[in-house]
């Protein structure tokens, strides 16, 4: 199994009591761990401008900002983001900066991208908040013009809703192009959501990897979708990597695991969210599979194996506080799904 894990940027209120001017000092030191890990195959943030579970006046920062600086300073991990949303900038223009941050980095870009769902920034940021049909609609149009950038250096495209004529792609992204080994598509494309009808079709024609839900029935479920759509379209399902993204409150003991998430309910309650809200993101977090002890936690991984997900992205609340939690994950679960075949 292959694992990446998501650095506290402020958007899942991981910054919350840390002073602004020691917030990059915060998330680059968590870079730098995994950088210097090789277990780690890659970092993560996410694309998203008002924190969760509510919107708040504490600080969340941008996604490719963060992804050009943790270029410049790291030498190994993969960058990612869990997901960009399409209709949050031009897709030309988006796929200039990626291909940029790619050569910076050396090749090491993940383009997680998806349709947007948080209708609250969207409107705050004057987006508006189209339908869940054209939210997907600019999806499609846009990976489409990523991959002709990428691949040939430019775009033109006449979509639905977006339209390039003639744009320049150079440079081109290093992955793809001049990095030995490395794929003709250029950056690995990451379609993240479970849509049945749309999404996971769009997956199967343009994924390299999918993000979905990682509950062992719901992975079973749209897994199935996503082979069914591979073999209307042509692709071979094998050929994308399943991936979900799990919240670890891990603990020797129960107790242990308990304090781990009375610590994330301390940070909402602090910052005023909303008690029903406290109380339902609370319940998400006990029941993730990512809360337990290691061996709970690799006894139930090693079952998602078994069903294909092979890419296990990672989210440890107190990370900004507290890197116990990651240490155990380290030492206890990776090595146990290191290389397994389950």
């Amino acid at each position: 199994m292959r694992f990446g894990m998501f650095v506290p940027q402020g958007w899942r209120m991981d910054l919350v009591g840390i002073d602004p001017d020691q917030h990059w000092g915060t998330m680059l030191g968590l870079a730098k761990r995994l950088d210097d890990n090789p277990d780690w195959e890659s970092l993560w943030v996410f694309d998203h401008f008002h924190t969760v579970p509510e919107p708040s006046q504490e600080a969340t920062h941008e996604a490719w900002s963060l992804m050009a600086a943790f270029a410049a300073s790291t030498s190994r991990v993969r960058l990612g983001q869990m997901c960009t949303c399409m209709s949050y900038r031009n897709p030309a223009y988006l796929a200039k900066v990626a291909a940029t941050i790619d050569v910076i980095s050396g090749g090491r870009v993940e383009m997680g991208i998806g349709g947007g769902w948080y209708e609250h920034e969207w409107r705050a940021f004057g987006y508006g908040f189209p339908s869940a049909g054209e939210r997907l609609g600019r999806l499609r149009d846009g990976v489409e013009i990523f991959r002709q950038m990428w691949t040939t250096g430019g775009a033109t495209h006449a979509g639905k809703y977006y339209t390039v004529d003639g744009a320049i792609g150079q440079p081109r992204p290093l992955q793809g192009t001049s990095l030995p080994g490395s794929e003709v598509n250029g950056i690995p494309m990451w379609i993240a959501g479970g849509g049945e009808k749309v999404t996971l079709k769009i997956a199967a024609e343009y994924a390299d990897y999918t993000n979905f839900d990682g509950s062992p029935e719901g992975f079973a479920a749209k897994s199935e979708i996503l082979r069914g759509h591979c073999e209307t379209v042509g692709r071979d399902f094998g050929s994308i990597v399943r991936s979900a993204n799990y919240n670890v409150s891990i603990g020797e003991t129960q107790a242990e695991v308990d304090d781990r998430i009375a610590a994330v309910e301390d940070v909402y309650r602090k910052v005023g969210v909303s008690d029903k809200v406290v109380q339902d993101r609370i319940a998400g977090f006990r029941s993730d599979l990512g809360a337990g002890t290691p061996e709970q936690i690799v006894e139930r991984l090693k079952a998602l194996q078994r069903s294909g997900m092979t890419y296990a992205i990672v989210n440890f609340a107190e990370a900004a506080y507290d890197t116990s939690g990651i240490e155990m994950f380290e030492t206890q679960v990776i090595p146990a799904l290191r290389g397994s075949d389950a």
